[in-house]
């Protein structure tokens, strides 16, 4: 079969099931509402994309101390969950499938966005390079965020659980587990951010444990077959790195194995930006022919793909299935454009973060 024809047929990855390998991506677009609830048009905006196989949803954060941007939508309430139930029902009326991606920022995040919280929270009191936007909107410095405790872990991982299993209340196929992008459980998993001297901290095997951890409780909610984690291998983006990524995401990809996801999503470091730029970086390593060979489950490849780069990786067995961002942001119908060979829409960088429908809900489509 032709990497072409694989992109339109279905796939399993784990018990989710997926009517062809295409991917929407999680993206950030913050344009929540008051009480950090989804916007309203979040349900037309889910729900011209359902023809995707499957759509993660933009990063939600699973607590107020979670948030890193003003306008991102949390699943810590029963609002935001009421939302977010409404949503899935609209993609899942057009035959759509949907998993809600649980996310904490750590340290990229700024106290005015919570401020009954203080500072940040991160695995060590090491601030981010550069800034970052507060509840005002404007550019602050990253503030030096406070290590946490051994409580603090614990409720973070109560969090976690009650985050899994508003996603289950709203009616969500699944869970994925943001463990990406330069985020609190990245900044668990790289030494350049985690210089713990307990059981969270040192080794890989310590710095594995977090993440683990949030698997077996978001298990408890979702069976291990609903819940995906997504790794960001080589990411530099929110001023990342590892004195030894290829053993750090060996031993990571080994330690998902027992966990019987229903898949892994990795990001290609040639996408460095991670949402900040266009720029490619050609002379990255290609993750999913590093690790795919050690993942022994459903993998989902993402970073700068067109459709032929996707075809390619599914034809020469890297991938089980391809997300898309920026392409699916523009394209609503991203699949049948595929399909057809169709000309795609270009998108607008202005409108991807903020605003209103203008570049969310009013992009056209064919027909």
């Amino acid at each position: 079969m032709t990497g072409k024809e694989m992109m339109f047929t279905p796939v399993s990855l784990g018990s989710i099931e997926l009517k062809n390998r295409l991917v929407m991506a999680p993206l950030t677009r913050m344009r929540a509402v008051a009480g950090h609830i989804p916007s309203p048009l979040a349900k037309t905006y889910y729900a011209q994309r359902a023809s995707a196989g499957l759509i993660i949803t933009e990063a939600t954060q699973i607590s107020n101390l979670g948030m890193g941007y003003p306008g991102t939508p949390g699943i810590y309430t029963s609002e935001q969950t009421a939302a977010w139930k409404e949503i899935v029902q609209a993609v899942h009326d057009k035959d759509g499938c949907i998993v809600a991606q649980l996310w904490h920022v750590g340290r990229i995040s700024h106290s005015s966005l919570h401020p009954e919280h203080g500072v940040p929270e991160a695995p060590s009191a090491i601030p981010a390079s550069g800034q970052t936007y507060g509840a005002d909107w404007q550019l602050h410095d990253y503030e030096t965020p406070k290590a946490m405790s051994i409580e603090d872990i614990a409720r973070l991982i109560r969090e976690y659980v009650t985050a899994a299993q508003n996603a289950k209340d709203a009616g969500f196929d699944g869970v994925e587990i943001h463990a990406a992008n330069g985020y609190l459980l990245d900044q668990f998993l790289q030494d350049k951010t985690n210089q713990r001297q307990d059981q969270y901290g040192g080794s890989i095997e310590n710095r594995l444990r977090l993440l683990s951890e949030v698997i077996d409780a978001v298990a408890q909610v979702f069976p291990s077959t609903q819940i995906g984690v997504r790794l960001s291998p080589y990411g530099t983006f929110n001023d990342m790195g590892d004195s030894d990524p290829v053993a750090l995401f060996t031993a990571a990809i080994q330690k998902l194995n027992q966990h019987h996801l229903a898949y892994v999503h990795m990001i290609e470091p040639r996408a460095t930006s991670a949402g900040g730029g266009d720029q490619v970086n050609e002379e990255a390593p290609i993750t999913s022919e590093m690790f795919r060979a050690a993942y022994q489950g459903q993998f989902i490849t993402a970073g700068g793909y067109d459709q032929a780069m996707g075809e390619k990786v599914l034809e020469d067995g890297l991938a089980d299935a391809v997300a898309y961002g920026r392409l699916f942001i523009s394209n609503p119908d991203l699949v049948e454009r595929f399909k057809q060979g169709a000309e795609l829409n270009a998108y607008s960088r202005a409108t991807f973060y903020g605003g209103n429908e203008a570049g969310y809900t009013d992009y056209p489509t064919l027909k």
